[in-house]
């Protein structure tokens, strides 16, 4: 087992988890709330990463952000390194792959709220804010866990734009999905079989433990 290459899948996980929670409860909301025009478009650009090769946007992401871009220019000038084949620049691609398994069950869970719920609130005084944090997340909460679990359990297995743009640097770049392409390239399956099981695992306790969850909070409440 690479211990080094599993902690830092968990550690993207939980940084892309932390990033995208405000990113999804904004957009999701605004999504599931506002009606304008090319609003099809705009969820159709954010679930991009759902039917795009990972290949293909690793690839625009080394085009947009790598050391000849003025992005990327301005990273290795900030920091005194590269943005990409560096952990930041993994967690860059983490969190633009994992859009729209963070932004739609949020907005999905917003979108069942009853609407004379919130109006209801509106009506009693309370601010935007209040209504967000008394109203909206308590009702949308399973949602809302729903899309941080899974972009989660998306990081820890994502391998194509992992291996785009961060390659193989071990301890800063080498997940545990690119641990397990190495073992197999040297031939060595016994490893490579011991941290896909352990992966696999891992999705599968996550996943079970969120839709129990959520069938005891639904029944609960039946």
């Amino acid at each position: 087992m690479d211990w080094v290459a599993l902690s830092l899948s968990i550690k993207l996980g939980l940084v892309t988890v932390a990033l995208l929670l405000p990113v999804g409860l904004v957009a999701g909301r605004w999504l599931a709330y506002t009606a304008f025009a090319g609003k099809g478009w705009v969820e159709a650009a954010l679930a991009l990463p759902l039917v795009l090769p990972p290949t293909v946007v690793g690839y625009y992401l080394l085009v947009g952000v790598g050391g000849a871009t003025p992005i990327g220019q301005f990273w290795k000038a900030a920091f005194g390194h590269n943005l990409v084949f560096s952990f930041e620049g993994l967690v860059v691609a983490s969190v633009i792959v994992n859009l729209p398994f963070a932004i739609q069950p949020m907005q999905r869970a917003f979108e069942a709220i009853a609407p004379e719920i919130r109006e209801a609130a509106a009506v009693s005084g309370l601010s935007p804010l209040q209504v967000l944090l008394r109203i909206d997340i308590p009702l949308a909460w399973q949602g809302i866990l729903m899309g941080l679990v899974l972009t989660f359990a998306h990081t820890l297995g994502e391998f194509g734009v992992v291996l785009m743009v961060g390659g193989s640097i071990s301890g800063e770049t080498k997940t545990i999905s690119i641990a397990i392409y190495d073992r197999v390239q040297a031939f060595d399956t016994q490893s490579a079989g011991i941290m896909a099981a352990a992966l696999l695992a891992m999705s599968l306790v996550t996943l079970g433990l969120i839709y129990r969850l959520s069938s005891h909070v639904g029944r609960r409440h039946g």
